[in-house]
């Protein structure tokens, strides 16, 4: 008991905050990346180099010890490259500081478009033409503009609905938003590297996904083969959705400050609707 006081009293302020420091940024690191397939390789490695130092000491291999030793510095500069979604996403948001700026005037622009895109997007299905809307959020899409034709036109369904038409000059591609006005059409997207399991999901779904990677900008697939609507947001997609349940998903989206994941927020609308259905 007398160590202890001992070592407590040796304590100083600094040394508690640096402390605290160190945790803050780790537990930052580690909610960054919960969820994604970054967590699973940061457990991989984190049990690789585990069991090969607890090997290299309990057995007294010199030279396994000196390889471990010598890869170490070698993993850490890859680290960087491996996470490198994960550390560009964290810069992003750390850019993000005039979020906040001119809000209630944006929500309302945001919130007319909402209505436009998720009534568009109903009809598209019913119809099965295919279409992809971006919605740009804090991130900026210029460089995705540049790709496409400007059109700097106040956002309908009648508009979406004329681009997205079969054989139109604009309909191969997508639509990038900004508030309550189309951009660009026939903007070439990034595809996700990621791996898509249903073969229904074809190359507007991995461009949503690869722009949803990207940045913080949320997309919108209407599928030209099954008619269904999904969404894509922060690389996770969610589908089979109707007008009303996308105009829901997107006002949470889109309007909220602080900006909310797809996947928590649908878990807990998981969670709260069958005691819902209860009452």
């Amino acid at each position: 008991m007398s160590e202890i006081l001992w070592v407590l009293s040796r304590v100083r302020v600094s040394d508690v905050v640096d402390i605290l420091l160190v945790a803050t940024v780790l537990y930052l690191l580690l909610q960054l990346i919960k969820g994604t397939q970054a967590i699973q390789l940061l457990r991989g490695v984190i049990i690789f180099v585990f069991l090969a130092v607890l090997l290299g000491s309990l057995l007294r291999l010199t030279a396994f010890s000196w390889l471990i030793g010598n890869a170490v510095p070698a993993l850490l500069v890859a680290i960087p490259v491996i996470f490198q979604p994960e550390l560009r996403r964290a810069l992003e948001r750390l850019g993000r500081a005039g979020g906040l700026i001119d809000r209630p005037m944006r929500e309302a622009a945001a919130n007319r478009a909402i209505i436009q895109v998720a009534r568009a997007c109903r009809m598209l299905a019913q119809a099965r033409h295919g279409a992809i809307v971006v919605l740009e959020r804090n991130t900026g899409l210029e460089d995705y503009v540049d790709t496409g034709v400007r059109v700097n036109a106040r956002v309908s369904s009648e508009m979406l609905l004329t681009i997205f038409y079969p054989n139109t000059a604009l309909h191969d591609g997508a639509v990038i938003l900004r508030e309550d006005r189309i951009v660009a059409a026939a903007v070439l997207l990034p595809l996700s590297n990621s791996r898509v399991s249903d073969r229904h999901l074809g190359t507007r779904h991995r461009a949503a996904l690869g722009i949803s990677e990207q940045t913080d900008a949320i997309a919108v697939v209407v599928s030209e083969e099954t008619g269904t609507i999904s969404v894509a947001h922060n690389g996770r997609m969610v589908r089979h959705l109707d007008e009303n349940r996308l105009r829901s998903i997107l006002q949470k989206l889109y309007l909220t400050y602080p900006q909310v994941d797809l996947s928590s927020w649908l878990q807990q609308r998981v969670r709260v609707q069958p005691e819902a259905e209860k009452r």
